[in-house]
């Protein structure tokens, strides 16, 4: 059961690996990677916790009767094994927990979203308010929330980049993938390093698209930088994507072609891609390999091995 601590510890090497690679890659390609990243970790997190429940949980009289377990499953000492046992089921059910709280949060700031956006009537939904903002608001149907204030402080030309970049975010679903990305952040911290290059990766998304539909990159910088510098203090939720969302001066360069930061070397590149991949393949070979030697000793314990 050794081979059960890698996918506790992967997390640690591989997301600096995956904010080092995501840099590098087109922005589609960045926020796919993180996202599979984030939530494959999380999982292997989860099920690894689990592996080491089952060990100390086979002590509980009730637990070795439903698996028919004529000794308790120990690879150590017995109080060892069953402090770890407690202590990885603690943080299961924590993070469980984290989890189901933060799902919670995420459909409660949507409710107050389309509360604060009013009643139905069409894809732009205009809220008479003093504070700039703008963001898509995903549901039934999806809707793109502005207020008076921020139109007001962009040009008529800019509503229209505004308009496609929120759109953007409506069509390719990036609520979900931020919403994958954060709950996966419950399950490990280290994951939570995941959260921000995915943000910034889903605003480049948009603010391409934008671009393509207006036909001018430089007046979708222009409005990105001038919504930036309107917006204060949202008064929108944050589980949806707002227009101001991310390291906007990083963005504005890079719909400008001006790179912000040294890109990686492409032998550099190929190594931390190389590296990551092992991570990742080392971290789902050590868990099926800690189940198999957990499945090896239930048939001990039940008498079956042969």
């Amino acid at each position: 059961m050794s081979f059960v601590w890698i996918p506790l510890l992967a997390p640690f090497l591989a997301v600096p690996a995956a904010r080092r690679l995501a840099d590098a890659l087109a922005p589609r390609r960045a926020a796919a990677l993180l996202v599979c990243v984030a939530v494959g970790l999380a999982l292997c997190t989860a099920a690894a916790l689990a592996l080491l429940t089952v060990p100390g949980a086979s002590y509980l009289p009730w637990v070795a009767a439903a698996g028919d377990l004529l000794t308790p499953l120990t690879d150590g000492p017995p109080a060892v094994t069953v402090a770890l046992s407690a202590a990885a089921a603690a943080l299961l059910g924590a993070s469980a927990v984290a989890v189901a709280v933060r799902l919670r949060a995420h459909r409660a700031d949507l409710r107050a979203a389309r509360a604060w956006a009013g009643p139905a009537g069409g894809e732009l939904a205009v809220v008479s308010d003093e504070r700039p903002d703008a963001f898509a608001l995903p549901g039934r149907p999806d809707r793109i929330v502005v207020t008076t204030a921020m139109l007001a402080a962009l040009e008529p030309a800019e509503h229209a980049a505004l308009f496609a970049h929120e759109r953007a975010h409506l069509r390719g679903r990036h609520h979900l993938l931020l919403a994958a990305a954060d709950l996966a952040a419950r399950c490990h911290p280290a994951l939570r390093g995941l959260c921000a290059p995915l943000g910034y990766a889903l605003e480049r998304i948009a603010d391409e698209a934008a671009a393509d539909a207006v036909g001018d990159r430089t007046l979708t910088a222009r409005a990105v930088g001038r919504a930036a510098l309107a917006g204060g203090p949202a008064p929108g939720p944050r589980t949806v994507l707002a227009a101001t969302a991310g390291p906007v001066p990083r963005r504005v360069a890079a719909l400008l072609g001006r790179e912000v930061g040294a890109r990686p070397a492409p032998r550099l590149r190929r190594a931390v891609a190389a590296g990551l991949l092992l991570c990742l393949v080392t971290t789902g070979a050590a868990e099926l390999s800690a189940a198999d030697t957990l499945h090896d000793h239930i048939e001990v314990a039940q008498g079956e091995w042969r």
